[in-house]
């Protein structure tokens, strides 16, 4: 009957992409006619942004007739009602309005309550759900127990820790507020610790220095002589963090200021100081961090403070690691057996981070050691060609897929939001291609730590994400919801065909499709067959069962899963009818629809069987 199943799969939209791309747009322009057409310029001008009512305009998802969609953070279902984790509902309303409140009338903050919608659509409506996920970083204006409450409203998925900035009594309070959220059981937040890395950073400076092209700058590693003693000959000096930076650098190296600020030209080395030449001016200030061009510096991954932070992470038991400046493989696995050393019981994942042009000769056995990654793309855009940046993130995300392994994609999104509380087109677009190349996560970095508008912020990036779904529904086929091929090299190749789990994930992701099942139940003890399924994307939701809350927010991560915590009993039956149970408590299936649930659940006498079932709610 499987085989049957897959056979003969359901008809799409897909197998005539242009006639459903020219649906689409026929809807989206029929949609913005009747008198609300009109777009008004933003007052700003020439940075490619409108006022809020085009905005609003082209965040509003429509559905099969053109009429508009509302985007609450809650998971749309069959037709009934919208709802949150919690599974309670929650007012109507449209994206327009959600958008429109957080733009309009000079308003700065988004309503605390976040509307949802009560609305009407087919099942498996991919529009009114957002299946990549939002990782936010905590900083000063989001650390209070209200504002990282409000953040899980408005769709922040993992709180990401960034360890170059406050001290650890200061994460300490982040980590205790996160799970008083957690505790509501309204959420399931998963916690991320960023390493600082060893990063290259000038010394302090008495007052900003304005650097004017073809000036000349010296930077010193002296530790003996204060820096304003050696300024006989040249007027401007500071000292740089690390020692070995006079043998890292040549004449004719570009060095680059926080990611390109202001640059300057290597010229001379004397002794312990290097003297460079302005290219492009600007405002240098304390302690910035420097990279040169096409070069990454000879430090260890792991530096003593990320050590320390480590410890850290390990005594409140933090969910991801994400190790900055990953040059090799063996940086990852000197990690992964620190934490099997030291956090028996724990089973955090270990991210990459590629920010560094060290690791792009060595990415495939990088991603392969590595539990996931993330792509920083602000350090990697300063060591590697800038073009090269989209090329490197595309693969990242291809080959995390083939592995079936999770990405994230960060830095930059939504810069513009720090100052401003609207998008621009481009930001907008490099969310969308994204989340369309198949990533599982998109980042906030400033824009929520100490950005202006961190909810708005927020609001964008879920909304865009959601709509990237509706035009997959409306015919646009995309990477996010299409299966990898497996080309990805023999040795890859082998293992995944050596576990059986893949192919049976795969099969059940497509007999889902084939029998129009409202959900995909997996039982999983450690998230691997969770994993996987969501890897096959599904064109329905994933629900995850795990005994362990600590799974269940590892599986914040991996796209399209819901998970839940929940005891596993001795009868593999009694389980899945509790499962059943809840999710119809809950809303997220009706009386008599089809679930396909994939299991490895013990039958008896400790004998475990693969299966898929497919049953009725």
């Amino acid at each position: 009957m499987l085989g049957f199943l897959l056979q003969f799969p359901r008809a799409s939209s897909r197998d005539q992409p242009w006639s459903g791309k020219t649906r689409w747009l026929e809807r989206r322009v029929a949609h913005s006619s009747g008198g609300r057409s009109k777009t008004l310029q933003s007052s700003r001008g020439g940075l490619g942004r409108s006022s809020k009512k085009r905005w609003a305009l082209s965040g509003t998802l429509a559905d099969a007739s053109g009429r508009p969609i509302s985007a609450g953070q809650g998971e749309m279902h069959n037709g009934e009602t919208t709802l949150g984790p919690s599974g309670s509902a929650a007012p109507t309303t449209t994206t327009a309005a959600v958008v429109d409140a957080a733009i309009g009338g000079g308003q700065n903050r988004l309503p605390r309550e976040r509307p949802v919608s009560v609305a009407v659509a087919g099942r498996n409506q991919l529009s009114s759900q957002r299946w990549s996920k939002i990782v936010c970083t905590i900083g000063p204006k989001t650390c209070s127990l209200e504002a990282i409450y409000q953040l899980a409203e408005h769709g922040m998925n993992i709180a990401r820790l960034n360890m170059s900035h406050g001290s650890h009594e200061w994460h300490h309070n982040v980590i205790e507020k996160i799970r008083a959220v957690n505790k509501s059981g309204k959420y399931n937040i998963g916690i991320l610790l960023d390493t600082k890395g060893p990063e290259v950073r000038s010394g302090d400076l008495k007052a900003p220095i304005k650097v004017a092209r073809g000036q000349r700058f010296i930077w010193t590693v002296r530790r003996d002589i204060p820096p304003e003693q050696l300024a006989s000959d040249f007027p401007y000096i500071t000292d740089v963090s690390y020692d070995d930076f006079i043998n890292d650098v040549n004449v004719g190296d570009i060095l680059l200021v926080d990611g390109g600020i202001c640059s300057f030209v290597i010229v001379e080395k004397r002794g312990l100081d290097v003297i460079s030449e302005c290219l492009d001016e600007g405002v240098l200030t304390s302690r910035r961090h420097l990279n040169v061009r096409g070069k990454s510096a000879s430090l260890p991954a792991l530096t003593e403070k990320d050590w320390d932070d480590i410890r850290f992470g390990v005594e409140r038991n933090v969910d991801f690691y994400a190790l900055s400046f990953v040059k090799h493989e063996d940086d990852i696995i000197q990690l992964q057996e620190y934490l099997r050393e030291h956090a028996p019981g724990q089973t955090p994942l270990v991210l990459a981070k590629i920010e560094s042009a060290q690791a792009i000769p060595r990415l495939r056995q990088i991603l392969e050691a590595a539990d996931g990654a993330m792509v920083a793309r602000g350090d990697l855009g300063a060591e590697i060609p800038v073009e090269e940046v989209p090329i490197v993130q595309e693969e990242i995300v291809y080959l995390n897929r083939a592995m079936h392994k999770p990405t994230i994609v960060a830095t930059h999104m939504l810069e513009s939001m720090i100052v401003y509380p609207t998008p621009t087109r481009a930001e907008v677009t490099d969310i969308t291609e994204a989340i369309r190349q198949g990533s599982d996560a998109t980042m906030l970095s400033g824009e929520t730590a100490n950005g202006s508008y961190p909810l708005e912020a927020l609001t964008v990036m879920d909304t865009v994400a959601k709509s990237v779904f509706h035009q997959e529904q409306e015919g646009l086929l995309c990477a996010a919801l299409s299966p990898v091929e497996r080309s990805t090299g023999a040795t890859l190749e082998r293992d995944l065909l050596s576990d059986p789990m893949v192919s049976m994930t795969e099969a059940a992701a497509s007999l889902a499709t084939g029998v129009d099942a409202a959900c995909i139940i997996v039982f999983t003890k450690s998230g691997r067959v969770a994993s996987l399924v969501s890897s096959a994307r599904s064109r329905c939701p994933i629900y995850a069962f795990t005994p362990s809350e600590s799974t269940a927010r590892k599986l914040t991560l991996f796209w399209g899963v819901t998970a839940f915590s929940l005891e596993f009993c001795p009868d593999p039956e009694v389980t899945v009818h509790r499962s059943l149970e809840e999710l119809t408590r809950r809303g997220l299936i009706r009386k008599n629809e089809l679930a396909v649930i994939v299991s490895d659940l013990l039958v008896r006498d400790d004998f475990s069987v693969d299966s898929i079932q497919v049953r009725r709610a």
